[in-house]
């Protein structure tokens, strides 16, 4: 855009010329003054021009054709040469030529007036008024000098991204419409002027806000500790009614403990000392070695009975007849005899070598008779019917005296019927069985088998013990912790019998377990049956309740526990289901009794219950 030229054809001219400071001549027909003081005017007009000259501000020093540049990065060679050849140009230039005709026509304006009047007054004011007009015209010449500064500007600057558009574009697209890149370039800056507003809106409005994710990972983390903290309240409660329960057990602890230290001191001052042992070492027949083996492992009352054994044994060896009982029915068919019959007077050895005999006669026949009888008969084919009555009432005096020993004590519970014979039979199997499954498992006869051996045949023989029972008949058999499973063992001498006929620990610990199942298993029946002692039991009440807690057992096995309770036949028993079973009741005691006689054992590991 060019600058428009400024005109001075507001400023009328005269037909008068006056002398240029360049040595123009000046025509003027109106002077009337001579040279002298015209030349005077002259010079003192001149000195006013010089003094006015010198109120003028400077011109600048901007051409009209110079690009202006600022801060502009060059993106090519070309551009690069361009600017060198713009720097290179002269910054000074000489004044515009209208400025310069004004001036000149200032120049004489001022000499035309200094020299048509000698007034100050009106030549301040035309001074004043040329002054005015000057600053006006030069006010709207640096307008204009502005505005096409500002307009090369743009223009450099349209120039420029131009350049820097066709670098940045492929080869293909070179010939993009400028002003539309202009225009494109102008919507993306508005574009990015309108998302810095929106993100600094978003930064002001969600400056505090967290990521979803962190969010999201924050509440499963509260929500694992709210759960930890639940579960810790709870085990906390728990704590506390545990604390309180022992508490409450420390009280009732401390009550008992209190009751228990005046008991004592009462015992203390009341009973008895506890009696010194040794001092039977001396009286019993043997002597301390003798009193040593009869007391190993038995505690008082236990001592008592071997006592009172030794005091009998004695006694009975010099009584030399009995009475005899009588014919009633409380007396064992036996010893129904009335008169006084002769004591034989044998050694305690050789009733064990009769009983034995008797066993072995017992196990060999058929069993039809009672046992009561079978002995009785056994006693006549071996010392004849006339002695027959006399060696049963020796040997009855003599098991009733020593029940302690292992032999005797079995007779004496059959002679009676505090047990059943088949009791002992089974004993007497499983022991036999059990050595039989260790006589395979030795395969080299020689009579020894290792610990690890002895473990195996004993859980193959027993498959319904538990590990503990298992572990005391291995401590009975001879193992102790600091065997290994490679020591050998004699399996022999876990069978053998003393001179008195008592078996090896190996084999008491077997009876002792066995009798100890017998005990829990009654003792399950009573529970299922929730009944007390006195309480009268329905023949379908106890089939149930043994069938609960041993539910492997078989119909025959419990049938025969049915006829030992109810003393019925097996096929008189009445079929499940039937209305007179609810005839048939007992006593729950009689019950228990009855089936303590027999020989119940468990038919299988009980039913864990489920947990709640």
């Amino acid at each position: 855009m060019a600058s428009p030229k400024l005109r001075c054809s507001r400023f009328a001219t005269t037909s008068r010329t006056h002398p240029h400071p360049s040595g123009v001549t000046i025509d003027d027909p109106f002077v009337t003054e001579t040279n002298n003081t015209q030349k005077l005017k002259l010079s003192q007009k001149w000195k006013r021009l010089s003094s006015i000259g010198n109120h003028l501000s400077p011109w600048p020093t901007y051409t009209s054709g110079q690009t202006i540049l600022h801060n502009r990065k060059l993106c090519s060679d070309d551009c690069r040469k361009q600017a060198g050849s713009w720097q290179l140009q002269s910054l000074d230039t000489t004044k515009p030529r209208y400025l310069e005709q004004l001036e000149s026509y200032l120049r004489k304006e001022l000499l035309l007036l200094d020299l048509g009047t000698d007034s100050a007054q009106e030549l301040r004011l035309q001074v004043s008024k040329l002054r005015k007009n000057l600053a006006e015209e030069y006010l709207r010449y640096l307008s204009e000098r502005d505005a096409r500064k500002v307009l090369i500007a743009d223009l450099n600057e349209l120039r420029y991204q131009r350049e820097d558009m066709s670098l940045a574009q492929s080869p293909g697209i070179w010939g993009e419409d400028p002003v539309k890149l202009t225009v494109a370039l102008k919507m993306t800056r508005q574009d990015l002027a309108r998302t810095q507003m929106e993100l600094n809106t978003m930064k002001a409005n969600f400056g505090d806000v967290v990521p979803r994710r962190d969010f999201e990972m924050q509440e499963k983390t509260n929500k694992d500790l709210q759960e930890q903290l639940d579960s810790l309240r709870d085990d906390y409660k728990e704590v506390c009614k545990e604390h309180e329960i022992l508490l409450q057990l420390h009280m009732s602890t401390l009550k008992e403990r209190d009751q228990f230290s005046s008991e004592l001191q009462e015992i203390q001052h009341t009973s008895t000392p506890r009696p010194d042992w040794t001092k039977c070492k001396d009286v019993v027949a043997g002597g301390p070695d003798r009193w040593q083996l009869l007391a190993k492992g038995k505690n008082s009352d236990q001592l008592v009975d071997v006592l009172l054994e030794e005091i009998g044994e004695g006694l009975l060896r010099e009584k030399d007849f009995f009475s005899g009982l009588g014919y009633e029915e409380s007396i064992p068919p036996f010893l129904r005899f009335d008169g006084i019959v002769e004591n034989k007077k044998p050694t305690k050895k050789d009733v064990i070598n009769l009983l034995r005999d008797a066993w072995k006669e017992r196990l060999t026949e058929e069993q039809k008779e009672t046992f009561s009888d079978f002995f009785f008969n056994f006693l006549e084919r071996r010392f004849g019917p006339a002695d027959a009555i006399a060696w049963a009432y020796t040997i009855f005096e003599n098991i009733k005296l020593f029940r302690s020993n292992e032999i005797m004590g079995q007779f004496y519970a059959l002679l009676m019927g505090k047990r059943s014979e088949s009791v002992y039979i089974k004993q007497k199997e499983t022991v036999t069985e059990l050595l039989k499954e260790m006589t395979n498992v030795d395969s080299e006869n020689e009579g020894l088998l290792t610990m690890e051996q002895l473990r195996t045949v004993l859980k193959s023989t027993f498959p319904f013990k538990k590990e503990e029972k298992i572990q005391e008949l291995m401590e009975a058999g001879g193992w102790h912790p600091n065997s290994s499973n490679a020591d050998l063992l004699n399996y022999h001498s876990l069978f053998i019998e003393d001179e008195e006929g008592q078996s090896m620990p190996f084999v008491q610990k077997l009876w002792e377990q066995y009798m100890d199942e017998k005990d829990k298993y009654l003792e399950e029946l009573k529970q299922q049956l929730g009944l007390e002692l006195h309480d009268k039991v329905t023949l379908p009440k106890v089939r149930e309740a043994l069938m609960i807690i041993d539910s492997k057992l078989d119909k025959q096995t419990l049938n025969s526990y049915l006829s030992q309770v109810f003393q019925l036949p097996v096929t008189k028993l009445p079929e499940e289901g039937e209305e007179k079973e609810e005839d048939i009741v007992i006593l729950l005691q009689t019950a228990l009794e009855r089936l303590q006689m027999a020989d119940i054992r468990p038919m299988g590991p009980r039913e864990q219950e489920p947990a709640s």
